[in-house]
């Protein structure tokens, strides 16, 4: 009988494995949307393509790699409205987005190195500021059950609050802090045509200066106040634990 009740309740054990599959096919197919094929998660594909594009480029083909980088960036203004359009808001496009600037910036940034090793150390500090600052936010925003990194409510810091919520500043930033990055790129290259006694490119340089300064504060500001409210969570899940 000992041996009879071994060998049953083996064989519904691995009948009971083989259906695993099954089921999970089964319910793949109950599937009413596929958040893969969204259509702003699409795009971030193709700028995922590019910006690999760029990347094989950037260290002698100014020209083509510039071509590759500005498309990958414009499309990550459509992105955003296509998401909005089509209801297609999706935690899965924002960490995309999310990765593909901090990637691209970061690859970018790895060249900008080689051309001028003597700055190497910043560019270093650029990259570390950047990311951390970034995936400590959005780590965050998502654990507090927020849809979007860019989701406030009232009680958030009013510089992070202003940055995130006035389109015109974020734009400014975003823009300025990729045309210095940019103008150092293509400086390495050429000065461009000459505008105001100066190349055209290092004027983009200079300018923009500025605004890249102010957004690596803004960087910083945002991953202590991340820091503040991860350790906020942090307190509140043992609090509830203890209870």
């Amino acid at each position: 009988f000992v041996c009879i009740s071994h060998s049953v309740d083996h064989r519904r054990a691995r009948r009971s494995v083989t259906s695993l599959p099954l089921l999970c096919f089964c319910n793949a197919s109950k599937m009413t949307e596929n958040v893969f094929l969204f259509v702003p998660n699409i795009i971030g594909y193709g700028r995922i393509i590019l910006a690999i594009m760029s990347f094989y480029f950037m260290p002698t083909h100014c020209l083509a790699a510039s071509v590759c980088y500005g498309v990958s960036a414009f499309l990550d203004c459509i992105d955003g409205h296509a998401a909005r359009m089509f209801n297609q808001s999706t935690k899965f496009g924002a960490m995309l987005d999310q990765l593909t600037d901090r990637c691209g910036t970061m690859c970018l940034l790895v060249v900008l190195a080689q051309f001028y090793p003597g700055y190497t150390f910043w560019f270093q500090l650029s990259m570390a500021i950047d990311i951390a600052s970034h995936w400590l936010h959005l780590h965050t925003s998502l654990l507090s059950g927020k849809d979007n990194h860019k989701n406030l409510d009232s009680a958030d810091n009013p510089i992070m609050k202003l940055y995130y919520t006035n389109k015109p500043i974020l734009f400014t930033m975003c823009v300025g802090n990729e045309a210095f990055y940019g103008g150092l790129y293509l400086l390495h290259f050429t000065e461009g045509p000459i505008v105001l006694g100066l190349g055209l490119f290092r004027l983009m340089t200079l300018i923009s200066a500025p605004i890249a300064i102010a957004k690596t504060l803004v960087s910083l500001l945002q991953m202590q106040i991340a820091a503040v409210n991860l350790g906020a969570i942090d307190v509140s899940e043992r609090s509830r634990r203890t209870e």
